[in-house]
């Protein structure tokens, strides 16, 4: 399958890739494996550009990398996407957070908002019905940092880059 998009994300620090790891790990022994993109760190998605424009959400990488500190974001409960196919931890929104997506999301896709999310596990909807109360025994609020940005081209996936958030702001 060739190339179809890019897309920008802002990763989670290593010990929110541990609980997170945990938390799959109770998935993955209950015999939930999905369809996600393997090797993949846990993220928030903030924006997604053509392949064309590869350039430009690099400069965008770069300029809001050197802008935004690392900051938290509270992890702090489980969602769905309709139709079903995708098992979520969805942070609360607040300002930091909404300042990097406004930063990094060029496109402002009023038809498609944004829901701010690190998807879990990606998979046939009957299974993420019969995955929630699996995941619900070993999930907990947790406080996640922001660390870094990190944009690559699916799919396959191919990793363009990833930089230190190093800002103020």
């Amino acid at each position: 399958m060739a190339e179809q998009f890019l897309t920008l994300m802002a990763d989670l620090d290593e010990d929110t890739q541990r609980e997170m790891e945990k938390w799959y790990a109770c998935l993955t022994e209950a015999g939930f494996i999905g369809t996600q993109t393997p090797n993949l760190s846990y993220h928030i998605s903030l924006a997604t550009f053509p392949l064309s424009e590869e350039r430009k959400a690099i400069e965008i990488m770069e300029k809001a990398a050197k802008e935004f500190a690392p900051f938290s974001v509270h992890l702090s409960h489980v969602g769905i996407f309709a139709p079903g196919k995708v098992l979520f931890a969805a942070p609360e929104r607040d300002e930091k957070l909404d300042a990097l997506h406004e930063a990094t999301d060029i496109s402002q896709n009023l038809n498609r908002p944004w829901t701010p999310h690190a998807t879990i596990l990606i998979d046939e909807t009957e299974n993420i019905v019969k995955a929630i109360p699996v995941l619900l025994q070993s999930f907990h609020p947790i406080l996640a940092t922001v660390t870094r940005l990190h944009l690559c081209a699916f799919w396959p996936k191919r990793e363009i880059g990833a930089i230190e958030l190093a800002g103020k702001r």
